[in-house]
């Protein structure tokens, strides 16, 4: 039996400009050189000639916030309650079993930017593939927005879930899903023209509230999807760092295929 174990995951990169401006990560690189210096600083006595090389440890500083690069949003992140009333889930209250399932992927790369999935869309991939989702089911929507990732474009590449589409996973027992884009609504700029037009505030960051109603987890700025060889027979492993009282945590999804 062969394996085959495909990377979903974005790097973490500074100062690419694929965030809004107060979410970019900075990343600060202290190098062998420097870490000589922190070494003999530790180390009262040590000189360089006493390092291989003269050369230390390797160091770096990150400065992000939880949303930054691939990440997994918990319930808490989208209201202070879920299941009509019931405290939301923050990151680090996951059950570990959510985050360890058979993975589906429904592919809406033909969509324009901007445009909303709908329930009907996604019942209508889910026959084209000839699945019918199961309970913990982690359900992966590529909509090819990844092909943007490094660039500003970035934040207004792909479509994007609707409230209608989100409930009808959640509704068929599904507790993550993922996105190869910035957010797992549509993109935010296109719903803040739209709101600003019509005031109509019913499309503001829907998908996301959907979590009020049917607690969920979702991951955003996934990539890779397109790669994937079959869009059932995979697992989906994508354990989120345990953060305390966190809104989101950041994630290293892979699907694994056994041949």
């Amino acid at each position: 039996m062969s394996r085959q174990i495909f990377d979903l995951a974005v790097a973490l990169e500074s100062g690419l400009p694929s965030d809004p401006p107060h979410m970019i990560p900075e990343i600060t690189y202290r190098d062998h050189a420097a870490g000589a210096q922190g070494m003999q600083a530790y180390f009262p006595g040590l000189t360089a000639q006493d390092l291989p090389g003269g050369l230390g440890w390797a160091v770096e500083e990150v400065r992000l916030t939880t949303h930054s690069g691939t990440h997994m949003d918990a319930p808490f992140h989208y209201h202070p309650t879920q299941d009509r009333g019931q405290p939301a889930l923050t990151i680090d209250q996951i059950p570990l079993d959510w985050c360890f399932q058979d993975g589906v992927l429904l592919d809406f790369g033909h969509k324009p930017d901007g445009e909303g999935i709908s329930a009907t869309e996604v019942a209508d991939e889910l026959k084209r593939i000839g699945h019918r989702l199961q309970p913990l089911d982690i359900v992966l929507v590529r909509v090819g927005a990844d092909k943007a990732w490094g660039r500003p474009e970035y934040l207004v590449t792909g479509a994007g879930m609707t409230r209608e589409s989100t409930l009808y996973l959640l509704e068929r027992g599904v507790k993550v899903v993922g996105i190869d884009a910035w957010s797992w609504d549509r993109p935010l700029p296109f719903l803040a023209r739209e709101f600003a037009a019509s005031g109509d505030a019913s499309g503001v960051w829907a998908a996301h509230f959907a979590g009020i109603e049917r607690g969920y987890c979702h991951m955003e700025k996934l990539a890779g999807l397109g790669a994937l060889p079959h869009p059932t027979g995979f697992k989906v492993a994508c354990f989120p760092i345990k953060i305390e009282a966190a809104s989101a945590g950041w994630v290293r999804p892979v699907a694994i295929f056994e041949d």
